[in-house]
């Protein structure tokens, strides 16, 4: 069997959509093309081994279709969209440059375009403020823990909203499919879970931007996070934390304001390592959160400790990228490249 490609699909979509597909012909045909791009691009990436085979979008989650910049106008604040007409936006368009697509998205109850224009090399904001390196340590109990003492509590929203959203789901369970209610129940429950998501996004984009702001190196770890959620009594805290996003965010911030992120193996000891002589301990159940170093008689927060670890770990990267020979203990670390070609607007209309 030939492997599925864009032209290939483009065929077979245009010999059964009018009998199979009549709904297809209502919208603009730009949506179902770019549809058959975005599937050709998939394929691509599943034969190349960068993603998994794709799956069908189920019917009423993340809906959301593309338009090329042939297709839509933007007229201050308002775009006008094939079919629709013109449609009021929240706020206008942030960045001055050429527009390559915009695509719209239904979250809950509540339209978004994300408009993508193709700019020069983000500069615009001013350089970190370089106060030092830090580490930042992520954890369940506090969201992270930097080198510097500081705490910051995660707001750990689902876990705050877990009853309402327990009591709306038993709802929904109890309605009639395809009836009214159902679908009033529904909408609901997406809102819930839309809030719970935009309270975890602004808490890290608060945080990683603050952190960017701050300072020119910083140093993580490398979780594994699929791994860690295997652990049932751990795993709902842990998907709640958001690590995946909080590592994205702040490496292309810190990129923006011209700093690196050094990213520690994920079997770097951080936690079992003194900090100030650089004994190993063999074990440290996550349950003992301070501990005594027994070669130097130092006394270690576990938390803290790994945080200046990361923070070591990191000077001493900067150090040798710089030509000059590290003294820190480190394992290899990974540097996310400073370059950035697309900027999105994602407003609301």
């Amino acid at each position: 069997m030939p492997r599925p490609s864009q032209a290939a699909l483009r065929r077979q979509l245009n010999v059964i959509k009018r009998d199979q597909f009549p709904w297809m012909l209502e919208v603009t045909k730009n949506a179902p093309q770019m549809a058959i791009i975005q599937l050709g691009q998939a394929f691509q990436n599943f034969w190349a081994g960068r993603a998994r085979y794709p799956t069908f979008r189920k019917k009423g989650v993340h809906d959301r279709f593309t338009l090329t910049n042939d297709q839509f106008h933007i007229d201050g604040s308002r775009i006008r969209i094939p079919n629709l007409g013109w449609v009021r936006m929240r706020e206008s368009l942030r960045f001055k440059a050429k527009i390559l697509s915009a695509t719209v998205s239904h979250v809950a109850d509540k339209w978004f375009v994300s408009i993508a224009v193709d700019t020069q090399d983000d500069s615009h904001l001013p350089q970190a403020e370089n106060q030092g390196a830090v580490g930042v340590d992520f954890g369940v109990k506090a969201l992270a823990t930097l080198s510097t003492g500081e705490t910051i509590p995660g707001p750990k929203p689902h876990k705050a909203l877990l009853e309402r959203l327990r009591r709306l789901s038993r709802s929904l369970s109890r309605k009639t499919k395809g009836s009214a209610n159902r679908k009033k129940a529904r909408a609901k429950l997406a809102k819930l879970h839309a809030r719970i998501a935009a309270m975890r996004s602004d808490c890290l984009h608060k945080l990683t931007t603050d952190l960017a702001r701050r300072f020119h190196t910083l140093g993580i770890e490398e979780l594994n996070v699929r791994g860690m959620v295997k652990n049932r009594h751990l795993s709902r805290s842990i998907a709640d934390m958001g690590f995946f996003e909080f590592r994205r965010q702040l490496e292309y911030k810190a990129a923006m304001r011209g700093g690196v992120v050094n990213v520690a193996d994920r079997f770097y000891a951080s936690s079992k390592t003194c900090a100030a002589c650089g004994y190993k301990l063999d074990k440290l159940p996550l349950s003992v959160r301070a501990w005594t170093c027994p070669s130097c008689g130092a006394t270690h927060d576990r938390d803290v400790n790994a945080a200046i670890n990361l923070k070591n770990m990191a000077a001493s990267s900067a150090v040798s990228a710089c030509g000059e020979e590290g003294s820190g203990r480190r394992r290899e670390t990974k540097t996310k490249p400073a370059s950035m070609k697309q900027e999105v607007s994602f407003v609301p209309v």
